[in-house]
């Protein structure tokens, strides 16, 4: 059995990355009921609106869903973990910091704990913490990135030699070719953000959607380099601001004023790219139509057990 359904009690071994501020019930609950596993980004969110995303989840789907708290992002990391626990959470994700502490008491809750990892030196420390689960994350991904750099490619083979736990491979995927290259390299799945942005079931404006499908290969640009605070975006007329400010010497905290999650749902849900941004990691190129989440799924699986075969054949 792959090791990632067994661990986490779902169909297939993809799971919807953490979208931050962006997160909603409607495109979580979809992807677990698509067989996949749903996840809700607390990002900077309170408490409040964290558990009111995950009572309206619980009401669309039975099945398994994971909670992502970014550690060093989330201002009320300790309030939503204990809404998790309240709530009987099938699954956390713990990013953007040092899960361990957090670890015992999620377990003592019957809750399974995913770590999001960008080298082989966290990957190792997650396990020996007692994750049941690492996303390694290369740097073609989505959003907020390791400042390592890191590519998938080479990440995950690296990691999955050091590790005995199950790993799922994140950044530069979006169809069956990327999941059979996936287990190719070692992963027992994926996870994927960019990807689930253009489905029917994601209530992201339009011009979200048709900016993906346009998409081009070099369609995404960095940002934060020069502040030490990596994030990868859609080439939009805010993200060339950004990058115009750079050159001009902006602070840190200019930078995290710029990078609002404010500004993150001005670009998602209003579609304003000028005064707002729209994450997209370097698979967007690879984005040609909008199907249901049911649909990706299901043709994803197909295609990569496809691409296996005809692999095992050329051998």
């Amino acid at each position: 059995m792959n090791g990632i359904t067994s661990v986490l009690g779902i169909k297939y071994p993809i799971i919807q990355g953490g979208m931050g501020n962006i997160s909603n019930a409607a495109l979580t609950a979809a992807v677990s009921e698509a067989g996949g596993l749903g996840t809700i980004g607390a990002g900077t969110m309170s408490a409040d609106e964290v558990e009111k995303i995950i009572v309206e989840t619980k009401a669309k789907t039975s099945k398994p869903f994971s909670v992502n708290v970014a550690l060093s992002v989330s201002p009320n990391a300790v309030e939503v973990l204990r809404l998790a626990v309240k709530h009987q959470v099938s699954v956390v994700t713990l990013s953007a910091g040092n899960p361990a502490p957090f670890i015992p008491k999620l377990h003592e809750a019957g809750i399974k704990v995913i770590a999001v990892v960008a080298s082989v030196k966290q990957a190792k420390k997650a396990e020996g913490a007692g994750a049941d689960l690492l996303v390694a994350e290369g740097y073609e991904a989505a959003g907020i990135n390791s400042n390592l750099e890191t590519t998938t490619l080479a990440l995950i083979p690296q990691i999955v030699e050091q590790v005995n736990i199950p790993v799922a491979a994140a950044g530069g995927i979006g169809d069956g070719k990327g999941l059979a290259a996936m287990l190719a390299l070692g992963a027992s799945g994926v996870q994927m953000g960019t990807r689930f942005i253009a489905t029917r079931e994601a209530p992201f404006h339009e011009a979200y959607k048709q900016k993906l499908l346009q998409a081009t290969d070099h369609e995404t640009v960095i940002v934060g380099r020069s502040v030490g605070r990596i994030r990868r975006l859609l080439n939009t007329p805010y993200a060339e601001k950004l990058l115009e400010a750079e050159k001009q010497g902006i602070t840190a905290d200019e930078f995290a004023e710029l990078t609002s999650e404010e500004l993150h749902k001005k670009g998602a849900f209003e579609g304003n790219t000028e005064r707002g941004f729209m994450n997209g990691g370097q698979v967007s190129g690879l984005v040609s139509d909008i199907p249901t989440v049911q649909e990706l799924l299901d043709r994803m699986v197909k295609e990569a057990q496809e691409r296996l075969r005809i692999s095992l054949e050329l051998i």
